[in-house]
């Protein structure tokens, strides 16, 4: 996928909506579950790689980043990338309120989860720290991918958490 340097002050009745992959998300996922991509810094000892993972996989579905400076979602390299790249909250943050260039979303219901979208796992205390990826929908059971404690298939009742929210992606906007 080409890189696109997309300007912040696009109107958006000049953006063309178009699908997202959400086979191509859950074929990374699967590739990279277990391993690490070269082209992306993997943040296992800066505090966990799990939203970095997360948004590798929705690169992967939606083929186009959002390069606007700080409220953006891109990565160019560990020096150049928005906070939504690798924050769980910047990322939930940019997906439901994005109207630029790239993947928007909605906040869902569990039961509302399709494979390619995001849970994010939360405290008590409405601090959410981690940033599956869902790959499987089977008989009600949410099956994630993650990186941190790398995942594959893991059904998602098997994590402690105390919340949870759901993150649809609908579509990705493009010039």
């Amino acid at each position: 996928m080409s890189e696109k340097n997309i300007s912040s002050d696009m109107r958006p009745d000049n953006y063309k909506t178009k699908e997202y992959g959400r086979r191509a998300a859950v074929a990374y996922a699967k590739r990279w579950a277990f391993a690490r991509n070269k082209k992306y810094y993997n943040f296992d000892k800066l505090g966990g790689d799990c939203t970095n993972f997360a948004s590798q996989c929705i690169f992967a579905g939606a083929g186009v980043m959002n390069y606007t400076p700080i409220f953006g979602w891109y990565y160019k390299n560990l020096n150049e990338r928005a906070p939504a790249w690798t924050g769980v909250e910047y990322l939930y943050n940019f997906l439901v309120n994005n109207e630029g260039v790239g993947p928007f979303a909605r906040p869902c219901s569990r039961e509302e989860l399709e494979p390619g979208d995001i849970v994010q796992l939360g405290r008590g205390t409405g601090d959410f720290y981690h940033s599956p990826v869902v790959v499987a929908v089977k008989n009600s059971i949410i099956f994630v991918a993650a990186h941190s404690n790398d995942a594959f298939m893991r059904p998602l009742s098997t994590y402690n958490y105390s919340t949870m929210r759901g993150i649809h992606i609908l579509d990705v906007r493009d010039i």
